[in-house]
């Protein structure tokens, strides 16, 4: 099974975050706040995480840190996943989409906000982010470390090789370990859901439709 692509063609992140709470891993969305810069995008890929830090005032010419190589960095199907910074500033931008693309990187995720908005959107660039706000980081914010496991806000963990999974409703990080097995029960849930709305669409009651397909 291709995980990547049976993500894409096939789930949402709702039945994912269903099946993982079942299995115990009951921290894995984002925070609601990062939404998708397009209803329609759809993200899944693996995660390469990058640490981002504020430097504060004082700083006005200093560089960007690491981002410049940990952008370069990037292998395909691999999403730049970036937290640890203020919202001070923007995190991701038009310049950054277009060398993602060209390096076949499936999108990125930030817990932080984005700039170049229309230029993204005219790219067709994968990209989840808390909204849109021009100001640049430059002096404001750097790169320190990028492979290694990040926490967001809400404490969810996202670890290199981990998979990133979002859509309208949120973005689910699937750890390396189980995504198999996740991705597996999630395609045999969204089947039995089927099976539940073809039930109900005929007339049956949705307490039995569930009970039924053992989904409830």
């Amino acid at each position: 099974m291709d995980i990547l692509t049976t993500l894409r063609t096939r789930l949402f992140s709702a039945v994912v975050g269903d099946v993982m709470d079942e299995l115990g891993l009951r921290r894995q969305f984002l925070p609601a706040e990062i939404r998708p810069l397009s209803p329609q995008t759809v993200l899944a890929g693996i995660a390469m995480p990058v640490v981002e830090e504020d430097i504060g005032e004082g700083h006005a010419g200093e560089a960007f840190g690491l981002m410049f190589r940990a952008l370069d960095s990037l292998q395909r199907d691999e999403v730049y996943v970036c937290a640890g910074a203020s919202l001070a500033y923007a995190l991701w931008g038009g310049l950054m989409s277009t060398r993602a693309l060209k390096l076949g990187a499936a999108g990125s995720v930030m817990d932080g906000y984005h700039r170049d908005t229309r230029e993204i959107v005219s790219l067709g660039f994968p990209l989840f982010s808390q909204g849109a706000y021009a100001q640049d980081q430059k002096g404001r914010g750097r790169v320190t470390d990028f492979n290694v496991p990040v926490t967001f806000a809400n404490g969810t963990r996202v670890a290199p090789g981990d998979i990133v999974f979002g859509d309208v409703d949120g973005v689910v990080v699937i750890p390396k370990a189980a995504a198999e097995e996740v991705v597996r029960l999630a395609v045999e849930r969204v089947t039995g859901e089927n099976t539940v709305r073809r039930v109900i669409e005929e007339g049956g009651s949705a307490e039995d439709a569930f009970r039924t397909t053992g989904i409830m």
